[in-house]
């Protein structure tokens, strides 16, 4: 097996990255595609009481394991599988479980802190940015939060304007000028998706032959 080609997709919250990560692994053969969500690489907070588990700040480069995420990254480079954490939003905290991932010839790395950690950043072959207007972004995340991390609205408007925003405007937004391609309007940006599956086909196909 070649070395796998190593394509990161970020963005601000909302943004509809992983719309487009999604979109991009359902039009390539299982096979030859996985895709790893920065996400589950948040800290494991299992030492820590609930209430000082909600007062992290969740879109600070500290709140990730970075140093777990390079260390399956490489490890998947080479060959080899890895037991990649999940991550609990209502406990706040890593399950006791973890999802075994075989190595494939792309993989799709996909979260908001992706450019901004210079080791992560020079790892990747591909870095898309996926940039949308940031009133679509706050409604999306409302959206998300509510229904599927047990949410209240309150409470996200609040960490929105305290961390959320913030961090987006020192962390995120700035590392744009790392990208290869920028990709407006994240998953209803179907001819730049397109693009991108014609792209990594031809390097699968490439590899074949």
């Amino acid at each position: 097996m070649s070395k796998p080609i190593l394509i990161g997709i970020t963005g601000g919250t909302g943004s509809g990255k992983s719309t487009v990560a999604r979109a991009i692994h359902r039009c390539l053969p299982k096979k030859n595609i996985t895709v790893i969500e920065q996400d589950s690489y948040y800290k494991d907070q299992s030492h820590m009481t609930f209430e000082d588990r909600i007062k992290t700040n969740y879109d600070h480069p500290l709140a990730f394991d970075t140093l777990l995420l390079i260390e399956h990254l490489n490890n998947l480079l080479e060959g080899k599988p890895i037991n990649k954490p999940i991550y609990d939003f209502e406990s706040h905290t890593r399950k006791t479980e973890t999802e075994l991932v075989e190595p494939k010839d792309i993989i799709i790395l996909e979260g908001i802190m992706l450019l901004d950690e210079p080791t992560l950043r020079s790892m990747l072959d591909i870095k898309i940015f996926v940039d949308t207007d940031a009133d679509v972004r706050i409604i999306r995340r409302i959206v998300r939060d509510i229904n599927h991390r047990g949410r209240d609205l309150n409470s996200i408007i609040n960490q929105y304007l305290t961390t959320v925003r913030p961090a987006h405007l020192q962390f995120v937004e700035p590392n744009k000028k790392y990208a290869d391609i920028i990709i407006p309007e994240g998953g209803d940006n179907k001819v730049a998706i397109d693009i991108m599956v014609t792209k990594i086909q031809d390097i699968i196909n490439n590899r074949k032959s």
